[in-house]
């Protein structure tokens, strides 16, 4: 569905080195801290800014070579609605009605009606939670295969947030082979989301595991030094310097429960990854 190559783009002391897949019918997870490379990612697969160098491919063709059609396969939200926010939805109808040649009008409108959100009410008087309701449907009303969303719940209460994912699930169910490449900083969105996550860290990809593997099997162990030196580092991934001694984000979590009962040990999640990934070291 979406392949990265080897993608590179330099922004003075900044550069993406970047590889990463999207499979058909996946969710896949972008995750890292403020700056890891993100933005920057998306904007590179959506032809925002120009790459130095590697390969993007989308629907098995060069990204060059994707045509007019192909692109109406691609939903996109990004940080704004991408229209002025002096247009109401009334007025932005006509213009989805014009780019896009699958734009389900009807549905829209019928949206629109569900979530209520006002038809004739200026965009930029919209809550936040609005806005991004919109920003999602705009993306998914013209039947897209594949989702690209950055940051599409930031700003909201969690309940707008599961209403948003609920709403998302229920559009990879209407049809098979759709897929979705999300970024979030809520790690509870993608761990019940997503299939697989990737990690960004300083613009490399540092990680890359299916999140029934990362939620079932990866663990956080809290040790002192005299503990760390004991133990077996062979599913150490990563260690982390505290007051205490280390903390280790390791593979098998289940292996350290059984061998050293003593220490302390916990599932990793995302919060847990970024944690110890950004701040520490491999091993």
């Amino acid at each position: 569905m979406l392949k990265l190559e080897n993608v590179k783009k330099r922004y003075g002391d900044f550069q993406l080195e970047c590889s990463l897949e999207v499979r058909s019918g996946f969710v896949t997870g972008l995750i890292g801290a403020n700056g890891a490379g993100k933005s920057t990612t998306f904007k590179s697969i959506l032809d925002l800014i120009s790459i130095d160098s590697g390969k993007i491919t989308i629907f098995d063709k060069d990204f060059n070579s994707i045509t007019t059609a192909d692109k109406e396969d691609i939903g996109v939200v990004l940080g704004t609605s991408g229209f002025s926010g002096y247009l109401s939805i009334k007025q932005i109808i006509p213009i989805l009605d014009e780019m896009y040649h699958r734009f389900d009008k009807a549905a829209f409108i019928k949206a629109c009606g569900e979530y209520r959100l006002p038809m004739d009410k200026k965009i930029k008087d919209f809550s936040t939670g609005m806005q991004a309701r919109l920003k999602l449907m705009v993306a998914m009303c013209h039947d897209a295969r594949l989702l690209i969303l950055d940051e599409p719940t930031s700003g909201l209460d969690v309940i707008a947030r599961d209403s948003l994912l609920d709403q998302l699930r229920s559009y990879l169910n209407e049809k098979e082979g759709r897929s979705i490449l999300i970024s979030s900083h809520i790690s509870s969105d993608l761990e019940g989301f997503c299939d697989d996550i990737y990690m960004l860290h300083r613009g490399n990809i540092m990680f890359h595991e299916e999140t029934d593997v990362l939620m079932d099997e990866y663990g956080i162990l809290k040790v002192d030094n005299d503990q760390y030196e004991e133990l077996d580092k062979s599913y150490i991934l990563y260690a982390k310097d505290e007051t205490y001694g280390k903390l280790c984000l390791c593979r098998e979590r289940q292996y350290y429960r059984d061998n050293y009962p003593g220490i302390v040990i916990e599932r990793s999640g995302l919060d847990g990854l970024l944690t110890v990934v950004e701040k520490g070291a491999r091993i």
